[in-house]
Parts: structure tokens; sequence; C-alpha cells
């Protein structure tokens, strides 16, 4: 595997990589500003600032942006990070800030906050260091987007019919529509939009016996449909005496199915079979959030708000009809999942030691409710109610936890965080399976950014995780299209672990900047496939596993060579992992691991700065998914490809052609269902190539 040499570095290792930053601190300059296009701004004279780049409105232009998420995503050698579900709203799981600020609410993510920011109201976007500010859970490069409202009303809207050409309905209603406004004082902004997806593929599937034989042929046709309609939107006042509200929330609603045909033959004992597999699903969420802050003795204030509840009732049907007549089989299985949380969170920031201290509290409660049921076809084809113990429950979680942050300068070039704290946690499950346990977790991080050089910044951090649980993994449930069943397991615990990062950003000056993370995570409890002591398996914990990993963004200008126009930005993502197999009790990668993300993106924006043209290629790769009796794995042929031309003035309008999957890529999908996969007797194995032709895209996005 691409980094098994990374085993050779333990945790202390790379935790001694992560802190020897700071003993090998020289002085440095500050900082020179870079710009989108590779020029280079003078910093104030006499200032000593965290700020790394500072980019204008301006330096976007060849872009055609229409909101801040299009500036945001063109920032030299920076990717936006989503967020990964951290817990509650403690620490900051995002790389992304507005006006200095963290975003408000959870499914409101730094991607929804800034495509609502309209291009306007942008002052200006600056990349800082994490751990100069009063904020957990931040470190390495920030990008901080300071806005200002112009005062008047304005709007965008973005549409993008797709069409496919093979054996997929076109999808004409992907598109949004948003208006912001405010005043000197007030900002707001509210957007309208659907995430409509389109996709299928089409192939044959091969069938094996354990001694591989082939015994079965299926032609196979799938097609998944979804629209996500989104309603959100945010509102911040600051007061003249600097009080700050901001306000954000969301309604959303999903319609999705999922549609899956296989024709099949038995070569042993020729018989057609026309199996046919359908899901859908209709689901509804809401969130809130909301802060104040305001001065209180030496320091500020901030109350945090959050309520956020879902209601995603879904159904699946297997039916398999035979060609000689006799009685259908297969299995309907529903089930209404309902989840909720509430959190409130305060905190205080002050001033002390030379730098600043935070103290934060926070109390969360979450619940998440499942009322399932199983039937299965009986020897007449008709549906008959089936057992399925521990599918209909519910777990909740109530949580407190504390802690205290310090922020400060080491030396002009050198920036310290450290943060410490502890969790207690109740998590108690219904039914027959059900128990109520206790938890005390401690965590927090020492995180590190230096300034080594012109252009060059270090940042190293260490920290103690704590991490969330997937409520619906300690409840029984079933696949029917892939025929597995996992049992009720009530004595899943939150894994744990400790993460070492370093990070190295380097500016290039007129030729781009490149962005180097490398990572080790220890985790204890690590959540996977576990036996159960009754028979059967479920999702639960394994004692210990290993993470480690490369990722990087680059971006590379042709304007240091000597012509102008061309950009090529590179991200790609190269993790491993090791675990010990609980059944096999040999080591192997965590199941599902992501081993490659590799994306490149190619563009020319031509003289007359209207025209431009480029391309985009990807791949991805991924470790086996594991069971007691099965191993599988989803992956692609080699590459996904695509070229684009766009015009950024068709009557004011941006309009964008593309063209994908030039390469063919086709979907795989390979298992092994054994008999006995401890002595290694398969009972049979499956192959499957399925292809989706090429997309065609159009888009077109205006301001008004």
């Amino acid at each position: 595997m691409i980094l098994r040499p990374l085993r050779s570095l333990s945790l202390p290792v790379v935790t001694l990589l992560a802190l020897s930053a700071g003993g090998l601190a020289r002085p440095a300059a500050a900082q020179d500003d870079i710009s989108a296009d590779g020029a280079a701004a003078e910093p104030q004279a006499g200032t000593v600032s965290t700020t790394r780049s500072t980019f204008s409105p301006e330096d976007f232009a060849r872009f055609a942006p229409r909101s801040a998420l299009d500036m945001a995503r063109q920032v030299p050698g920076f990717a936006i990070r989503s967020g990964d579900g951290a817990r509650g709203l403690g620490q900051a799981d995002t790389n992304v800030l507005i006006n200095g600020r963290r975003i408000s609410g959870k499914s409101n993510g730094p991607v929804e906050a800034l495509q609502r920011i309209p291009l306007e109201d942008v002052v200006r976007l600056e990349l800082v260091d994490g751990a100069s500010l009063d904020i957990g859970g931040l470190s390495g490069q920030v990008l901080n987007v300071v806005t200002k409202s112009t005062g008047r009303i304005t709007g965008q809207f973005r549409a993008a019919p797709q069409f496919r050409t093979r054996g997929t309905p076109a999808q004409l209603f992907d598109g949004r529509i948003g208006i912001a406004g405010g005043g000197g004082k007030t900002e707001w902004n509210l957007a309208l939009a659907n995430d409509s997806n389109r996709r299928g593929d089409q192939g044959q599937e091969r069938v094996l016996d354990a001694s591989g034989q082939l015994i079965e042929t299926r032609d196979e046709k799938s097609n998944f449909n979804s629209d996500l309609i989104n309603l959100s939107g945010s509102f911040t006042r600051a007061a003249d005496n600097g009080n700050i509200f901001n306000l954000a929330g969301q309604v959303e609603g999903l319609i999705f199915s999922e549609t899956e045909r296989s024709a099949q033959i038995n070569l042993i004992s020729p018989l057609e079979r026309d199996r046919l597999f359908r899901r859908t699903e209709d689901s509804r969420s809401f969130e809130l959030g909301l802060d104040y802050q305001f001065a209180f003795g030496p320091g500020q204030l901030k109350l945090i708000g959050f309520y956020g509840l879902s209601d995603s009732p879904e159904t699946a049907n297997v039916l398999t009809e035979f060609g000689d007549g006799r009685a259908p089989t297969g299995s309907r299985f529903i089930r209404d999942t309902r989840s909720g949380e509430s959190i409130a969170r305060g905190e205080y920031t002050l001033p002390a030691l030379g730098g600043n201290l935070v103290a934060a509290v926070e109390g969360a409660r979450n619940f998440l409710s499942i009322e399932a049921d199983l039937a299965v076809r009986d020897s007449a084809g008709v549906l008959q109610p089936t057992p399925l113990p521990g599918a209909s429950e519910r777990v909740d979680e109530d949580r407190v936890d504390g802690g205290l942050t310090y922020s400060r300068a080491l030396a002009v070039n050198l920036q310290l965080q450290v943060s410490a704290g502890t969790e207690f946690s109740q998590i108690s499950q219904s039914g027959a399976f059900g128990l109520s346990r206790q938890f005390w977790r401690p965590k927090g991080f020492v995180s590190l950014d230096w300034k080594a050089g012109k252009g060059i910044n270090v940042a190293g951090r260490i920290e103690r995780v704590v991490g969330q649980l997937e409520f619906g993994d300690f409840l029984a449930r079933v696949d029917l299209d892939q025929d597995r069943e996992d049992g009720s397991n009530g004595e899943l615990v939150p894994p744990q672990s400790w993460m070492s990062e370093l990070e190295l950003s380097l500016e290039l000056g007129k030729l781009g900047k490149v962005n180097l993370r490398g990572f080790c995570e220890d985790i204890s409890d690590i959540v996977d496939q576990i036996p159960l002591a009754g028979g059967g398996q479920a999702v639960g914990n394994i004692a210990s596993a290993q993470r480690y990993g490369l990722n990087g963004d680059v971006t590379l200008l042709s304007d240091g060579l000597g012509w102008k126009g061309t950009r090529f930005d590179m991200r790609f993502a190269l993790q491993d992992s090791a675990v010990r197999d609980p059944l096999l009790a040999s080591l192997r990668e965590l199941s599902g691991n992501e081993r490659i993300n590799l994306r490149g993106n190619l563009r020319h924006d031509f003289a007359d700065k209207v025209w431009a043209a480029g391309s985009m290629f990807d791949w991805m790769d991924f470790a086996p998914m594991v069971r007691l009796d099965e191993v599988s794995r989803r992956s692609q042929t080699f590459g996904f490809a695509s070229l684009f031309i766009e015009n950024k003035d068709v009557a004011g309008l941006t309009m964008r052609g593309s063209i994908g999957n030039l390469l063919d890529r086709r979907n795989k999908f390979d298992r092994t269902v054994f008999a006995d996969r401890a002595a290694g007797l398969a009972n049979f194995s499956e192959t499957r190539r399925r292809s989706f032709g090429q997309i065609v895209t159009l888009e077109i996005e205006g301001s008004f």
C-alpha cells in the first residue's frame, strides 16, 4: 500500500515533529499578501500580523464570481473543510469564519453560508493562523471572510440542467436563488435551493460458486433520483455598543427513490428470474441556531443555542418473480427515524497571562427514535410479519462538557493555543437490549502556528478527541438489497483518539502555493463490525486502530512562467490504516477506509477576459468493507475526466457547458460471501461492472 512506510512513524515521533516547529523558530518578516493571480501586496510598516494572505474581490475577477463561495473556492492552496460531524458546538470542525466568527448552526455549514453571501457584500478574504484565534479547534490556515452590507437588496441565481447518454432521466430542476440585504449595522440573506440528482448505471453481474465456477448471470439497471429542497437564511446585527446577534436556520425536505431491476439466469438449473429492488425516502428536517455576544465584566460573554429536528420515513421492497410461475419471494422493510438535538453553550473570553482565555460550558440532549417493521413472503408469496428484535427502540444522550482554551503569541512569529476539558455523558437505550451507561471523557489539544520565513508557515497540533456515535448503530437493521442483517448492540461506546497533525504551507509568489498536511491518529474503541455473544453480528467496538496519511492542496499559476491566464489546482489525500480483525485476529485496513482521493482542475482564462476553458479529473479508491461473513469492495475503473467551456458575459450571465466521463469510467462491485470466513470457506462471490455513459451539463449563473 502507498503509505506502508508511515507505519514506522509512531505517535510520539509525529508528536515530536509537531512540537519541534516552535523549538526551531527563527526571526521572520511578516508574511507578504498574495493575490489569487500571484501578485504580492506590501504589509503595513511596523506591524506584525497573524494574517498570512489577504485577497480582495478584484483578485478573483477573472473567475466571474457571484458569491463569497465562488471566491473562497479560488483561494490558492486552500480547500474548504465542511466538518466531520463533531460533537455539539464545542470545537470548530471547519476552516472558514465569517467576520472572525464561527458559522452558526450545524447543517448550515461553510458552503451553504458562503453561497448566500453576494459578491457585493464581500470586503476581503483573509488566510489567518488558526492558533492565533480565540476559537478552540482551529489550527493551520483558516479563511476569514470579511463582509459588509451595501445597504441594498441584491440577488443571485443558478440553474444547472444535466443530461446523461445512458439510461438516466434528465436532471432539469437543479438550482438555487438567493437574496441579501441589510444596512450599516445589519446583514441578512435568504436562499431557496434544490440539490437535484438523477443518476444510474447498467451492466452485468456474474455469480460464481465456491470453486469459481460461473453459476448465474444478471443483467441489471439502477436509477437513483433525489431532490433535496432547502430554504435557509441568516441574520446578523451589530449594535453601537459592540454587542453582536447572529441567527441562522433552515428547513429541508428530501424526496428520494432508488430502483434496481435485474434479469437473472441460473445456469445450473436454467431458470429465469426478474428481481426488482426499490427504496424510497421522504424526510423533513429543521434547525435553528443563534448566538449573542456582549461585554461582561473584563471580557466578552457569548451565549449560543441550537435546536434541530428531523423525521425520515423510508420503505424498502425486494420482489423476485420466476419464469416458471411459482410464487414470488421477497421482503419489505419499513422504518421511520426521528431524531432531535438541543444545545445550550456559553463562552467567556477575557485577556489573561499575556494572551486570551476562553472558558466554555455546554449542555446537550440528543435522541433517536426508530419504529421498524419487517415482512417476508411465505411459500404462497404473501407478506407475513417477521420479528426483528431490537429494531424499534429509542436512544437518548444527555451530555455536559466544559473546558478552558488559552491563546497567546510566544514570539512575533509563533502562536500558541492550549485547551483542556472534560465531558460527561449518559447514553440510554430502551427495549430488551437497552442499557443506561455513563462516561467521563477527557479532551484537549496543543497547537502551534509558526511563520518560519517569508512565505513559509508551519502548524503543529496534538489533540485528544472524543468521537460521535451514530445512534442508529445501536439498533437492529436489515439491508434487503444485499441480504444483510445486523443485531442490536447496547454495549456500543464512543471512540476516542490521539490525533497528531503537521501542516506546511509554502507561498510560491507568482507560481502559486502548496499546502501539505500529514496526520497520525491512534484510535481507541474504533467502531466496526463485531460478533455478538448470542450469535450474529452488529456494529460494535474494536479495542484499537491506527489511521495516518498525507493531504495536499496545490495551486500552480502560469504567470511566473511568462504567460498569463492558466491555473492548475490539485487536491490529494493518501491514507492508510490498521486494525486487528475481531474474527481472524490478523491486521487489516479499516473497513471502507478511503485510500486515495485525487482531484485536479486545469483552467485557462483567455486574454479577452470573457472566455475560459478547462478540464477536471478525479479518482478515488477505498479499502474493502469487511463483515463477519463477507468481504466486499466498491470501486471504479481509473479516473473521471471532463472538459468545459465558459462565457462570463452572455447578456450579463455566466454560462458554462461541460461534458463529463470522457474516459468512460465504470462502477465496480465485488463481494465474497463466506460459509465460514475464519476457515476461508466461500459460499459464493459476485462481480459487477456497470457503465453510465457521458454527462452533459449546462450551468447558468446571474445576479440581480
